[in-house]
């Protein structure tokens, strides 16, 4: 007798609202979670946030744009960098769902997203806003638009296209690479050669240059230039881009761990199993994939290898199509073994690591004579340093130095 689980058949039956239940759950969790119980910034978002508060368009630690947003939403309220940090999880969600849908179908692209539950770039790192989260939505949009400007010949999506590569090129220097491989793509292809011949791509580049001008006018500039050869220089070291890589494996363990428990053995085949069935997928599609899910990955590796500086790699957006990925060499009848166990394992992966951080800050340090960073009293040493300055100056704190994590801590929440 088939049995099938609540989960797989609203999979099956609902897939667009099964996403949307799936992105808002952790939305909530990890904009939540951090609001309420979070006393300290988590990684270096303090010091993104201080590095937005100057509004300059560069930095040791690359292009503007992200700093810029959390200096904002920042200035709102630790509510709102969190909000902000989770709608471009949620939005990375939709793109890839809407790009799953065109190629493998609604359904298996509900499966995708439910997949990158499972990879770690996508839950716990999230509440630290910066320029990987939102190169990897900017990233995951600019596919989207890229895939119907190009493949399905809709050339509305050019401008679109370009609006989000120029913002990508403010938020990570990185995105050169991305744009040499979407012009990688045209160029391998006679029909992407013919794309050239049209009038949206290069109205999407007008929009980038417009978009860039100005940081490449403050790069240009004694100030700006300053800042770049610690931003980018070229030293070889194989080691950084193994690691990158290693990273990058690493946090797909628990997204390998779905595909296994997904994974039908030939001993239970003759065992009644739910199926989800897709029309064949069209090989230029397949190609796509392919290319964009394992290109960004080979080449970025390459960079780190022979590219160093303070300016982190972005990983998150090498991971944004891995769930498609799978889904397109899934078979076009996929049948469904340990459903309930898929599915105790994405609510693991998705629910259990903010309700294990709540026990961290409020319970362990209690047990454990641990330091856990994001419960530091953050607002009190900014109270402390910054009376204690006024009291025997007279002014008011204007300037931190010393060891960056702490000083941008107290920069942060000082009074002034």
């Amino acid at each position: 007798m088939l049995q099938v689980t609540l989960f797989v058949e609203f999979l099956r039956s609902r897939p667009q609202l099964t996403v949307w239940a799936m992105a808002l759950l952790q939305a909530v969790l990890w904009t939540l979670v951090p609001a309420l119980f979070f006393s300290a910034p988590p990684g270096q978002l303090a010091e993104s946030i201080a590095i937005g508060h100057e509004h300059q368009l560069a930095s040791h630690l690359g292009p503007p744009l992200a700093h810029w947003l959390a200096d904002a939403a920042y200035g709102l309220g630790k509510f709102w960098i969190y909000l902000l940090s989770q709608a471009c999880v949620v939005v990375t969600y939709w793109a890839v769902f809407q790009l799953g849908s065109a190629i493998v179908g609604p359904r298996h692209a509900a499966i995708a997203v439910m997949l990158m539950g499972g990879i770690f770039l996508f839950t716990i790192p999230t509440p630290e806003f910066g320029p990987s989260i939102l190169a990897m939505t900017l990233w995951a949009v600019a596919l989207l638009h890229f895939w119907r400007a190009a493949e399905q010949d809709r050339p509305a999506y050019w401008p679109a296209l370009g609006l989000e590569l120029g913002l990508l090129l403010l938020n990570t220097y990185t995105a050169f690479v991305f744009i040499g491989l979407l012009l990688a793509y045209l160029l391998m292809t006679e029909r992407g050669r013919a794309k050239f011949t049209e009038v949206g791509p290069w109205a999407a580049g007008i929009i980038i240059v417009l978009l860039v001008f100005p940081l490449l006018l403050w790069l240009d500039h004694p100030r700006g230039a300053a800042v770049t050869p610690t931003a980018m220089s070229l030293e070889l070291d194989p080691l950084r881009g193994l690691r990158v890589l290693g990273w990058l494996l690493a946090a797909h363990v628990g997204c390998a761990v779905l595909i296994a428990l997904g994974f039908e053995t030939p001993a239970a085949r003759r065992a009644a199993r739910p199926t989800v069935d897709r029309p064949p997928v069209d090989p230029a599609a397949r190609y796509f994939l392919y290319f964009f899910a394992l290109a960004p990955v080979a080449t970025l590796t390459f960079f780190a290898m022979i590219v160093g500086g303070p300016a982190p790699i972005p990983i998150a957006p090498l991971a944004v199509l891995s769930g498609l990925a799978v889904m397109v060499t899934a078979p076009d009848h996929l049948r469904i073994a340990h459903q309930r166990l898929a599915g105790y394992a994405w609510a693991t992966f998705v629910i259990l690591p903010p309700l294990l951080a709540v026990f961290a800050i409020t319970a362990l340090p209690w047990i454990f004579p641990v330091e856990i960073a994001v419960g530091r009293p953050a607002a009190e040493m900014g109270r402390f340093f910054g009376e204690s300055f006024e009291r025997r100056t007279g002014r008011p704190l204007e300037i931190v130095t010393g060891d960056a994590e702490t000083a941008a801590l107290v920069a942060l929440a000082a009074p002034s």
